[in-house]
């Protein structure tokens, strides 16, 4: 079974870890970058709700006899979902799948599922959950363990990216399975930049001295609003410098000279004359329009810009994005993990069945299904070699992105995750805009993050 990861603190060659966390929010929305997860992608926010949902519907039965489960995910704007159905109930008749749509703004998505599982309730049965939440979800009592159904049905998690299958690893247990995941990359214009940089002082530098080029108005573009996408800025810089905020051991550790100094150069980055003047309104949405509408150099952003970029009812520069690993600190470069794993509610009426379900969709038929029809990064490392899904992303035939998305390890593990973003969103804010050093910042941390993980 999977090690238990605390932090960011994996050394690598070539990184690329989303999900802010990320993915979409668990759907396939055409379009909306990953994740990197609770809050951290782009959302479409053009989401539905399955409207007259009974509190018992996970538990009803449906027409002539068959078992209907209820699969909880983010609206998907693509047929991936519909193929994905439709291909598990032609191998299990006697299963009925429905599908309950939740907001495509994982923030929202995460509140309804802690209200409708915080009461008990057998409404769903299957739900789709940000790399950042199995942690929270388990402690919960939310989530049903899956290590005695893996080791009888023989699931073999070698065969999947490491980083998806520790995302859902808690305390000694497997409770969430990895059905996508996503990466931060660097993309950057060909026709512009000659030498990639390895660094992060590479890039600034080059950022400041290529800012014009080519028409671009921007040397490098990043998310520097305050919200989810800060923190894993934060967290791939002091990791990056070789720093952590929780050690192997789950103690706070994030008031060290490394991390002090992921923190002086995400500062630096976001006040660079290089970046936009209004960074700090920057999340995923504004980087991806700047950079494909060849405003900048340079660009932070997860593996869904890449299609984009190249699309040419959208973008301004196709045939002219190259991607390479983010760059490194002192010590590595460091990506943080961004997707979605596949859960079984405890509080399902038909655990047997929508462990069925759950299988299927982490199965190698499953993923190519929502890799080809919705261009979701698979975490079946077989997929990667498949032509379909090639066809469907060369991205995926890419040696910088796969040696980034093996390497890319989950955020800080543990229930308290999102509380811990919510707090290095604030300090870290406070920091970039003059309002405190950044020794008070960890220091600040510090302090804060060990009253959250004492709670």
């Amino acid at each position: 079974m999977a090690n238990k990861l605390w932090s960011l603190g994996l050394s690598v060659t070539l990184v690329g870890g989303l999900l802010a966390g990320c993915g979409s929010s668990g759907g396939n929305s055409a379009g909306n970058s990953a994740e990197s997860s609770s809050g951290s992608a782009e959302q479409s926010n053009a989401s539905s709700q399955t409207s007259n949902q009974s509190e018992t519907s996970g538990s009803q039965a449906a027409s002539g006899g068959k078992v209907k489960i209820v699969f909880g995910q983010g609206a998907d704007q693509t047929e991936g979902t519909k193929k994905l159905i439709a291909a598990f109930e032609a191998k299990h008749p006697e299963i009925e799948v429905e599908v309950r749509e939740f907001p495509n703004d994982s923030s929202q998505m995460h509140d309804q599922l802690v209200t409708i599982l915080s009461g008990k309730s057998s409404e769903l049965d299957v739900v789709n959950l940000d790399v950042t939440w199995p942690a929270e979800f388990a402690q919960a009592g939310f989530l049903q363990p899956l290590d005695r159904q893996i080791q009888k049905d023989g699931i073999d998690t070698s065969q999947y990216l490491e980083g998806g299958v520790n995302a859902g690893y808690y305390n000694g247990q497997q409770w969430a399975l990895p059905r996508y995941n996503n990466a931060g990359l660097l993309y950057y214009r060909t026709d512009i930049v000659k030498e990639v940089p390895k660094t992060w002082d590479e890039l600034l530098k080059q950022a400041e001295q290529l800012k014009g080029k080519g028409g671009t108005q921007y040397g490098f573009v990043t998310q520097g609003k305050q919200y989810e996408g800060l923190a894993v800025g934060f967290t791939e810089l002091v990791s990056a410098y070789g720093g952590t905020i929780l050690d192997d051991k789950g103690n706070v550790a994030v008031n060290s000279p490394e991390a002090l100094k992921g923190l002086k150069k995400q500062i630096e980055l976001l006040n660079s004359p290089a970046v936009p003047s209004n960074i700090n309104t920057f999340t995923e949405k504004e980087t991806l329009t700047a950079f494909i509408e060849g405003s900048a150099v340079f660009a932070r952003h997860w593996p869904a810009l890449y299609a984009q970029a190249n699309d040419p009812s959208k973008s301004k520069i196709v045939g002219k994005v190259g991607i390479a690993p983010l760059p490194a600190g002192d010590a590595r470069s460091a990506a943080a993990l961004g997707g979605w794993l596949a859960a079984v509610s405890k509080y399902s009426a038909h655990p047997q069945e929508s462990w069925e379900f759950l299988k299927f969709l982490i199965s190698e038929e499953g993923e190519k299904i929502i890799a080809v029809n919705s261009t979701q990064t698979p975490t079946y490392l077989k997929l990667f070699d498949d032509p379909e899904v090639q066809k469907a992303s060369p991205l995926y035939a890419n040696r910088d992105f796969m040696n980034g998305l093996s390497s890319a390890v989950p955020r800080t593990i543990t229930p308290q995750y999102a509380k811990i973003s919510g707090l290095i969103q604030v300090e870290v804010s406070k920091a970039v805009a003059g309002q405190q050093t950044p020794e008070q910042t960890l220091a600040n941390l510090e302090k804060e993050i060990k009253q959250a993980v004492s709670q």
